[in-house]
This record gives C-alpha cells, structure tokens and sequence, in this order.
C-alpha cells in the first residue's frame, strides 16, 4: 500500500512539474512577445539595447535589422504604424493593410502592386 502512495505521489509531483513548465512557456509567450505592430513598435522604441531586440528576430532573418535602424528607431518618433500583408500569387501580389493593435483584424485597404515592386518583395522573402 505505502508503494501505491509514493507512485501516486510521484506522479502527480511529476505532472504539476510538467504542468508549470507547459504553463510557464504559454504565459511567457502570451504576455512579453508582440503581437501586432503596436506592440513590436513598443518593444523597439522602449528597448534598453539592441542585443534585447536581437531576441524578436526570427532565425535566419538577423540581417535584415541593424544596429543603425535600431538607432534610428529609437531617436525619432512615428508618424503612423501601420500593419501590412503581402499575398503573393503566380504573377500578382496584394498588399493588404489590417487594423494594427486590435484584438480581430479589420482590412482597411488592399492594393494590387506593381511589377517592380512585387519583384523587390518576393526577392526580400527568399
């Protein structure tokens, strides 16, 4: 019986284990990762340094935001932030513009882009 207690125990020990890492993860990216453009703008312009921002990058993608943009970011004030979609078929791409800092997104405009520009777009993305 003393054996059945202490497996029970254990188990349930291991779970609550389990349960607040699990936990711990969701509640860290829920609550301190952007989830819109508001939120990335906050993150950029209250940032410390630059190496707190190196963490938002996506791997594989840490060249495309220098130390010079950073500065930059942080020594002036936006005008507007905006929130844009690119969708990108055979031979067209979309620029979609959504509501940014709202819980549901709302789509304020769509625009077909031009040749050059979907170019410029679809080389960035590869």
């Amino acid at each position: 019986m003393v054996t059945k207690k202490k497996k029970l125990k254990d188990w349930i020990i291991f779970l609550v284990i389990v349960l607040i890492i699990v936990g711990g993860s969701l509640y860290y990216v829920y609550f301190f990762t952007p989830k819109n453009s508001l939120e990335l703008y906050r993150e950029l312009t209250f940032a410390d340094n630059f190496e707190d921002v190196q963490k938002l990058l996506l791997d594989g993608y840490e060249n495309n935001f220098a130390e010079e943009d950073f500065n930059y970011i942080q020594g002036n004030t936006a005008k507007q932030v905006g929130q844009f979609t690119i969708f990108d078929y055979n031979n067209k791409s979309y620029l979609i513009m959504t509501s940014p800092g709202t819980e549901r997104l709302k789509v304020l405009a769509v625009e077909e882009l031009p040749d050059d520009i979907r170019r410029f777009f679809s080389e960035l993305m590869k």
